[in-house]
C-alpha cells in the first residue's frame, strides 16, 4: 500500500523527464535551422563543365563512360594546376581506364554516377543513394560501400542473376552539422534527378530488369521525396531520419519498402517530428523502423551510422538478398 505512491510519482517523473528530452532534441533541431554554425567556406576548385552526352543506353554506354573518364582526367589537371592535390588525386582515379562512370561533375562538392558491374547485362541493379557530408572529396568511402555491395552480391549469387551496382552522387548532399540537414530542401531538389536516372537505367537495361534503390541516413529522405510512382522494385531505408512521410504507404510507390537500422547507429537517438517553421519543413517524420510506418524492418546487427555496407555484416548480407530478389532469405530482429 505505502509503495505505490512512490511508483506513480516516478512514474511521472520518467514522463516529465522524456517530455524534456524530446522538447530539448526538438529545439536543438529547430535551432539548426535558425541558428546555423559559421564555418569556413572550402575554396572552390576550378574544372570543366560536364560533357555533352548522347540519350543514355545500352549501345552509347562505352561513349559516356569514355566521355566522362576524360572529363574527369581534364578536372584533375584543373585542380593539380590549383595545387589542390587532394582533389587532383580523386579525379585522377576517376579518371582511370577501369573506371564506369555515367556522369561526372568536378565542379563545386561534385558529382559522379558510377557503376560497377556490367550494367547493360544486368538482371539486378542496386542503386546507392548516399546521405550528409558526401561529395568528391568524401567519394572514397562512398565508393568502397558500393564496392562491398557489389562483391557481396557476386557472392551470394555466384551463378546468377547478373548484378550492378551504381553509386549515385547525383546531388549536393548536406553537412552533417547545418542547417540543411534538418529539412527536406536538399531532398526536394535531388528527387527530379534520382527519377531520371532511374529513367536513364530502365532505357539501357530493359523493362525486365530488378532495380532497388538503397537509401543511407538523408538519402532516405531523397528517396521517400522521389518514391511516388518510380519504377523501382524495392526501396531499403538504412540509418534513416525518416523519410517526410507518415507511412510507407504515403510514398505512393508500387516498390516493397525495408527499414532496417543497426544496434549501435546514434540515429535512433534523432527526434521523429516534422513541422513547418519560417517557410520549410523541419524534421522528417515517423520512424521507418517503426511498425506504425509500415515498412518491412530487417535485420541490421550491429553497426554503427556509417557501417551498413562493412563486409560480413548481417545488415550487407541482407542488403544483398533484397536486391537478388531472395525476401523469404531476408532475417529480421
Amino acid at each position: 500500500m505505502g509503495s505505490a505512491p512512490q511508483y506513480r510519482r516516478d512514474d511521472g517523473g520518467r514522463r516529465r523527464a522524456g517530455r524534456w528530452r524530446r522538447a530539448a532534441l526538438a529545439a536543438l533541431i529547430t535551432g539548426a535551422l535558425v541558428l546555423p554554425l559559421s564555418g569556413a567556406v572550402r575554396p572552390e576548385t576550378p574544372a570543366p563543365a560536364p560533357a555533352s552526352l548522347a540519350p543514355l543506353s545500352a549501345s552509347t554506354l562505352d561513349e559516356a563512360y569514355a566521355a566522362n573518364r576524360a572529363n574527369a582526367a581534364e578536372a584533375a589537371r584543373m585542380a593539380a594546376a590549383h595545387h589542390d592535390r587532394d582533389r587532383a588525386a580523386t579525379d585522377r582515379q576517376l579518371a582511370a581506364p577501369t573506371r564506369h562512370l555515367l556522369r561526372f561533375d568536378g565542379r563545386g562538392s561534385g558529382r559522379v554516377t558510377e557503376v560497377l558491374g556490367d550494367l547493360a547485362r544486368a538482371d539486378r541493379v542496386a542503386v546507392l543513394v548516399p546521405g550528409s557530408d558526401t561529395g568528391l572529396d568524401t567519394y572514397g568511402r562512398f565508393h568502397a560501400a558500393a564496392a562491398a555491395l557489389h562483391r557481396q552480391l557476386a557472392r551470394q549469387a555466384p551463378a546468377g542473376p547478373r548484378t550492378a551496382v551504381v553509386a549515385w552522387l547525383g546531388y549536393e548532399t548536406p553537412g552533417t552539422v547545418s542547417t540543411t540537414v534538418t529539412t527536406t530542401g536538399r531532398a526536394e531538389q535531388a528527387a527530379p534527378h534520382l527519377r531520371a536516372l532511374v529513367a536513364d537505367l530502365r532505357a539501357t537495361t530493359g523493362g525486365g530488369t530488378r532495380i532497388s534503390l538503397l537509401c543511407h541516413s538523408y538519402g532516405s529522405v531523397v528517396c521517400g521525396r522521389a518514391a511516388a510512382g518510380l519504377a523501382v522494385d524495392d526501396i531499403a531505408l538504412v540509418g534513416s531520419p525518416g523519410t517526410g512521410a507518415d507511412t510507407a504507404a504515403a510514398l505512393h510507390t508500387r516498390a516493397r519498402v525495408w527499414a532496417a537500422r543497426g544496434a549501435d547507429d546514434w540515429v535512433e537517438h534523432v527526434p521523429h517530428l516534422s513541422a513547418d517553421l519560417f517557410g520549410t519543413s523541419v524534421g522528417f517524420g515517423t520512424d521507418p523502423v517503426s511498425p506504425a510506418f509500415g515498412a518491412r524492418a530487417f535485420a541490421a546487427g550491429d553497426v554503427g551510422h556509417s557501417e551498413y555496407f562493412s563486409p560480413g555484416s548481417t545488415s550487407l548480407t541482407n542488403l544483398a538478398r533484397i536486391v537478388l530478389g531472395e525476401t523469404k532469405a531476408v532475417t529480421h530482429d
